[in-house]
C-alpha cells in the first residue's frame, strides 16, 4: 500500500486494545492523533519508542494529542506489555495488517541489508478533521518521539 501523505483523510479502523476494549479512529474525531506502528511489544526497539511515548506523553496530551500504538501483537502480549513497561496509553492489535497495510506501514523494507515484508516503523498525526497533518515513516525508534515533538512545536529543541 502506498504511504499516507499530509491532507489526505486517515483511513477508519476499530481495533481491539490492550484491555479489550474496541478503539475507533472516528471515535476521536475533534481531537488530535498520534498514531504509530511498531514491529513486535516487548522488543528492545519497540520497547524504547513505546516507553519514549509514555515519558512524553503529558507534553503531548497538554497539547491536545492522544497517542495510540499500532502492532500486529495479540490484545494478550500487548497486555502484558503495557504493564510490564507501565504504559500509559493504548496498544491496539492488528493481528491482519489491515491496519498497517491500509495506512501503508506494512510492507517491503530493509533489515540489516536484506529486503524483507514486515512492518515499517511510521507515525502518523492525524487533525480534528480526521485529516492526516504529518507523516513519517521508516523512523528509527531512538530518538524518534523527540524529533516528533519538536516538529510538532510540543516538545523542546
Amino acid at each position: 500500500m502506498p504511504q499516507l501523505t499530509v491532507g489526505e483523510p486517515a483511513p477508519d479502523f476499530t481495533l481491539t486494545a490492550h484491555d479489550g476494549r474496541t478503539v475507533s479512529l472516528h471515535d476521536l474525531r475533534g481531537r488530535k492523533v498520534v498514531v504509530f506502528f511498531y514491529p513486535a511489544a516487548m522488543t528492545p526497539g519497540c520497547t524504547k519508542e513505546a516507553c519514549d511515548f509514555r515519558d512524553n506523553l503529558g507534553p503531548l496530551q497538554a497539547a491536545g494529542y492522544e497517542v495510540l500504538g499500532i502492532s500486529p501483537d495479540q490484545p494478550a502480549k500487548l497486555a502484558k506489555f503495557v504493564e510490564k513497561e507501565s504504559l500509559t496509553y493504548p496498544l491496539l492489535a492488528d493481528p491482519e495488517r489491515d491496519v498497517l497495510s491500509a495506512w501503508g506501514a506494512y510492507g517491503e523494507k530493509k533489515l540489516y541489508g536484506k529486503t524483507v515484508t514486515g512492518v515499517i516503523r511510521s507515525t502518523v498525526v492525524v487533525d480534528e478533521d480526521g485529516r492526516v497533518a504529518l507523516a513519517k515513516y521508516n523512523v528509527k525508534a531512538t530518538g524518534h518521539v523527540a524529533s516528533l515533538g519538536r516538529a510538532l512545536g510540543v516538545l523542546a529543541a
